[in-house]
């Protein structure tokens, strides 16, 4: 069944006492960086944060536009007298400001993770009654980038008290980039458009293609299709977040990663690798360095695509560019090779139009066709183009 173009946005209420999106300039593109989460869970330290830093730069993933290191649950053990967070002072002993200036050293940002809730994920402290403290402490200690869980947090309004720690963020005094991660249970689309500059919209991924956890966690494939028809809530400096990328954590075939990383790119998705920088296989660092493919992700027209083509296990899916290109993914989801044709009718082509087509994996043209593409694509993979009308 053909899927048709959504003409126009929706129309989005910026929330009261909420910053417009994109006033403040950060995140006009989707963030990209490192989370440690994915790949090391709690087993975090400085150590690991130095040395991941220096392979984000000798790897040249901060130079294809990596900026953000990230550290998520478990740095943090307590609160002194006055309040204040503290970080665990044997993984972290030197302190989290000496670290922030290490990775600003090395030309990247720092990111650290809370909880709106009385505990985080892991029962460490969370933010709650102490968002303005937290602000502070982070600003001071040079934080770019606060990733904000929703575990323990029973009782209490998520608009409220995302609000409450987006406020205290824009009151620090230092540009932090504001990732609201209450994992789409609200639907953040409809409210978090100027409290956050990114919210997740599913629930955690797991390193798999189609597979689900007891606990919620779910395969690649069931998360593009819970974000297949947010595409109206996107653009510069709000973004749905389908998470962080598995891309390189062995448990999706190359084919799969290419798919994986295809599809974040095409969906405007925060591009937040969560892999061991420091001993990825070439294959892994060739998808996550693809720069034409994340030039789709970073384009500054800011729309994410959506699918506009559904043949059962072949589907085609589209994201205008800032350019007056098309981004295009040809998807076979299914266990066998498929021919997959996009039509240009179905991304906004006249039926007998020229245009030429570029293969991003390939990274080189094939050649200038009328009125349709069409390839045959393996199982589990995708064949991604960009369609670029002629004169």
């Amino acid at each position: 069944m053909r899927v048709l173009l959504v003409a126009c946005l929706v129309a989005l209420v910026v929330p009261s006492g909420a910053a417009p999106a994109g006033a403040d300039g950060l995140a006009l593109t989707p963030p990209m960086g490192w989370n440690s989460w994915n790949r090391f869970g709690c087993d975090v330290s400085e150590k690991l944060m130095k040395e991941t830093a220096d392979a984000l730069v000798a790897t040249g993933m901060r130079d294809a536009g990596y900026q953000y290191l990230v550290i998520d649950d478990c740095w943090q053990v307590r609160r002194d007298d006055k309040g204040v967070i503290v970080a665990d002072p044997e993984r972290f002993p030197s302190g989290m400001k000496a670290l922030a200036d290490y990775v600003h050293g090395k030309g990247l940002r720092f990111g650290l993770y809370s909880d709106a809730g009385t505990g985080t994920c892991q029962k460490r402290p969370g933010s709650k009654d102490h968002e303005a403290i937290d602000a502070r402490t982070y600003a001071d200690w040079g934080v770019d980038y606060l990733k904000y869980d929703w575990c323990n947090a029973e009782g209490q309004d998520t608009r409220d008290s995302y609000a409450r720690m987006g406020r205290a963020l824009r009151e620090s005094g230092r540009a932090i980039v504001f990732s609201i991660c209450e994992w789409g249970s609200t639907r953040p689309w409809l409210w978090a458009q100027g409290i956050g500059q990114l919210w997740r919209a599913t629930g955690d991924i797991q390193d798999c293609w189609d597979c689900g956890k007891s606990w919620g966690g779910m395969g690649v494939v069931h998360i593009i299709d819970l974000v297949a028809d947010l595409h109206p809530y996107a653009g510069p400096g709000h973004w749905n977040d389908p998470d962080m990328l598995e891309v390189g954590n062995g448990g999706l075939s190359a084919a799969e990663s290419r798919a994986h990383f295809s599809f974040w790119a095409l969906l405007a998705a925060p591009l937040m690798a969560g892999n061991d920088l420091r001993t990825m296989s070439k294959e892994t660092l060739d998808i996550l360095t693809n720069r034409e493919v994340i030039a789709v992700d970073q384009d500054p027209l800011g729309m994410q695509g959506r699918k506009v083509r559904d043949n059962g296990p072949q589907e085609v899916w589209m994201k205008p560019l800032g350019d007056g290109s098309r981004a295009v993914i040809l998807f076979n989801r299914g266990t066998e090779p498929g021919d997959v044709a996009v039509p240009w009718e179905d991304v906004g082509l006249a039926p007998g139009e020229k245009a030429l087509v570029r293969d991003l994996w390939r990274k080189a043209d094939i050649g200038s066709f009328t009125g349709r593409f069409q390839a045959k694509v393996p199982p589990h993979d995708v064949v991604m183009v960009k369609v670029s009308p002629q004169p």
